[in-house]
């Protein structure tokens, strides 16, 4: 999943790159509130963890930007105002969920996780198709009840298709949701990992839709 983190803070910013990458996410990090609107106006996110206090465009700006593009990406706002004036005009802006500084990076990742499962209109923990379950939090795939061992990009991919059940993902729409910003991407490097996901499980959870992309079908998962 591809986030985009909004801090102007050098330190903390490096802390929440490095702490959603280790979390499995791919994350660009913009400093400042208008290469933030810029972004969101540009590029495809799973969620977006926003700071209120941003140079040369507010967080709560670059959240009513967003939610006036009809915009329902999951936000999480990330700030060290800690009154309750201050959450009241983030959530009526549009924000999902409220996070004060300091604050845990499990807390965060788990916070993350829960929005992006509910804006999926998914409620329960485990994803599940054919056999195969898959494990957000635990970042672990089991197919009939045996664990399979994928790499980060295997489980990155089968996690997008099977959040999107029902729905068909181009090779750009997973490429957007695998990389983030400055990361090389190979040309066939979604195909190679489909191959992958098919040979570690089983050929059939993936369908190829010809010219169009690939899809794990709703009537499998759950």
């Amino acid at each position: 999943m591809r986030v985009l983190v909004v801090e102007d803070d050098a330190l903390l910013g490096d802390a929440l790159q490095a702490g959603l990458k280790q979390s499995g996410y791919a994350v660009d990090w913009m400093k400042d509130g208008v290469s933030a609107d810029q972004a969101l106006g540009t590029e495809s996110y799973a969620a977006v963890v926003l700071d209120l206090g941003l140079p040369r465009l507010s967080g709560l700006d670059v959240l009513r930007r967003l939610r006036s593009r009809n915009s329902s990406l999951p936000v999480l706002i990330l700030t060290a105002r800690d009154t309750v004036n201050d959450r009241i005009k983030g959530l009526d802006a549009g924000a999902d969920d409220y996070l004060l500084k300091p604050f845990d990076m499990g807390e965060l990742a788990a916070r993350l996780r829960a929005l992006i499962r509910r804006a999926s209109g998914k409620t329960d923990l485990l994803l599940q198709a054919s056999g195969v379950k898959l494990d957000p939090a635990a970042h672990r795939v089991h197919y009939l009840d045996a664990s399979v061992d994928l790499s980060p990009k295997e489980f990155a991919v089968l996690h997008a298709l099977m959040l999107n059940a029902g729905k068909v993902m181009s090779r750009a729409q997973l490429e957007e949701q695998l990389y983030a910003w400055g990361e090389e991407v190979e040309s066939n490097a979604v195909e190679v990992h489909i191959h992958h996901l098919r040979r570690k499980l089983f050929p059939e959870l993936i369908e190829t839709i010809r010219g169009v992309g690939y899809l794990i079908s709703a009537d499998k998962a759950s």
